[in-house]
């Protein structure tokens, strides 16, 4: 069974896109067969790394998973599109419960033979979220390192933990990763500390820290490992890849 990742958290512009792309790619690098899941309906996780969005997604349409995933770049990782399409969206957003488990079951069903699953999640804590959680075995959370950092976090934790009760067993908190972390401020540092104070060894060792490379690779349709190996956010991101395969 494969160690199926969702990259939550419901604020945007945290990096977890950028985290669920580097990820993936860093994974597979190490050897690993890897599929990234893109749920988000911007589909920046699809752009990133220089695909198409299908025009009818998999989950609504019934169609096997399979059929819908592409190869990348990347030898190892492939990538199941998003769909920008407004009909998808509202119905992948809006499912009842009845949609939501089909979903989830049509996931956990036709994902397996990969051994690790990444899905990007929308910044929020809607029906996707969930959809995405439910189907995970670990949850990877993305803070920025800013003033606004534990807002919103007890709510988002909340979801995570009324998905467990409902599946025990199958669902635990993969960690947080604190991302744009810039040394020179002493706010990063207090963020840090108090992230830490607060959920203790579920906190990676690892700080990814503000990059300007980091923010250029997607324009390029790369992970910041493949468009500049020899930058910090590429060397942070790898020894994120090796916390991740340690922690088994």
């Amino acid at each position: 069974m494969p160690r199926i990742f969702s990259i939550a958290n419901q604020k945007g512009g945290v990096g977890k896109t950028t985290t669920a792309i580097t990820l993936s790619d860093g994974l597979a690098k190490a050897g690993a067969h890897v599929l990234l899941i893109d749920l988000d309906p911007q589909c920046n996780a699809t752009s990133g790394l220089g695909a198409n969005p299908c025009e009818e997604h998999p989950l609504v349409s019934g169609k096997p998973i399979p059929q819908s995933i592409v190869p990348t770049h990347v030898t190892g990782l492939e990538l199941l599109p998003g769909s920008r399409s407004f009909a998808d969206v509202e119905v992948l957003a809006n499912a009842d419960q009845e949609q939501a488990r089909r979903m989830e079951e049509q996931m956990i069903r036709q994902i397996q033979g990969y051994d690790f699953v990444l899905i990007d999640c929308p910044p929020s804590l809607g029906q996707l979220t969930r959809i995405a959680l439910a189907a995970s075995t670990e949850v990877l959370m993305p803070i920025q390192c800013e003033f606004f950092a534990m807002e919103g976090l007890v709510q988002m934790i909340e979801v995570i933990k009324s998905v467990m009760e409902r599946q025990p067993e199958r669902l635990q908190f993969g960690g947080i990763v604190l991302t744009m972390y810039d040394h020179s401020l002493e706010l990063a540092h207090e963020v840090d500390k108090e992230v830490r104070d607060f959920f203790g060894e579920i906190v990676f060792q690892t700080v990814i820290p503000r990059d300007v490379a980091v923010s250029e690779a997607p324009s390029h349709g790369k992970s910041i490992i493949d468009h500049a190996p020899r930058s910090r956010g590429a060397r942070a991101y790898v020894e994120l890849c090796m916390e991740i395969l340690e922690r088994v």
